[in-house]
Parts: structure tokens; C-alpha cells; sequence
């Protein structure tokens, strides 16, 4: 299963993707954005491509999420 997940060490906190989507995204303590809901509901798939697709640093994207 894959997580929705922002790249910290990428991100350059330029708002984009807080600013398009605020119930997708916000900005954390480290000022930096960061993914608030645990499950994107399909319906929002073209706004998450849309977010990915607009961050200026690659820095949103999906990652493998690890089964224990």
C-alpha cells in the first residue's frame, strides 16, 4: 500500500500545495508541509496529482508503506 508522504529534506516550504489543498496539507512545527490525512479517499487522486505535480521541488510524492 502506498502513503502519501512530503519529503522534509526537500521541501522549501513554499506553500503550494498548503494553499491549493489545506485539507490535504499543512504546514508542521518545522515549518515544512506536511500530508494531514492518513487515507486519501480516491476521489482525490487528481488533487494529489495536481499537488505533486506542482511542488516545485518534488518533494510530495508516494512512498511503499512497510507491513510488520
Amino acid at each position: 500500500m502506498e502513503k502519501l508522504k512530503v519529503n522534509k529534506a526537500a521541501c522549501i516550504s513554499c506553500g503550494a500545495c498548503v494553499g491549493m489543498y489545506p485539507d490535504l496539507f499543512a504546514f508542521g512545527d518545522d515549518d515544512t508541509a506536511e500530508v494531514i490525512m492518513d487515507t486519501i479517499p480516491e476521489d482525490r487522486d487528481e488533487d494529489v496529482t495536481v499537488a505533486i505535480e506542482g511542488c516545485p521541488t518534488g518533494a510530495i510524492g508516494y512512498e511503499e508503506e512497510k507491513v510488520a
